[in-house]
């Protein structure tokens, strides 16, 4: 599925040219930024995960993954790494790649979501219809929520 609009290109990352920007947008946002360790970062999840790459103008600019899990006996796609360049923010980038991300997940199957949402980005996920499970917990020294999204199938 691949998708322009506002000259952004929404991809799926086929080859190792896209995993390479796919890889160099996560290492800004989360490694430099965020101080997340490259080792929690860069996971066993990455060789089994569907990764999706934006582009303007041609350039690299977010990406996010998603991946197939079991939790409380049903099948989930679990949505993970979300990253925009922070000199493309503010466009609504983020939003339109939570849709892709979401719209990726379907085409394979699937009408359940599981996120670990950063807990400063809780409503930004309740917009889409998400809601938070429990207490917040750390992963990678940044307070989470679980939150999950159902539709019907």
């Amino acid at each position: 599925m691949e998708e322009a609009s506002s000259e952004a290109v929404f991809e799926r990352v086929t080859d190792d040219a896209g995993w390479q920007a796919a890889k160099a947008i996560r290492e800004r946002v989360f490694v430099e930024e965020q101080a997340c360790p490259p080792e929690e970062e860069f996971d066993e999840w990455d060789s089994r995960s569907r990764h999706l790459l934006v582009r303007l103008g041609g350039e690299p600019a977010a990406t996010s993954r998603w991946r197939e899990v079991s939790k409380w006996g049903k099948r989930w796609a679990k949505l993970e790494r979300f990253a925009v360049l922070p000199e493309k923010r503010g466009g609504g980038m983020g939003r339109r790649l939570v849709d892709y991300t979401m719209a990726e997940a379907r085409a394979a199957g699937h009408h359940r979501f599981l996120i670990h949402a950063q807990a400063h980005l809780q409503s930004f996920y309740e917009s889409f219809g998400f809601h938070a499970h429990g207490d917040t917990f750390e992963e990678a020294g940044i307070p989470h929520y679980l939150m999950t999204a159902e539709e019907a199938s």
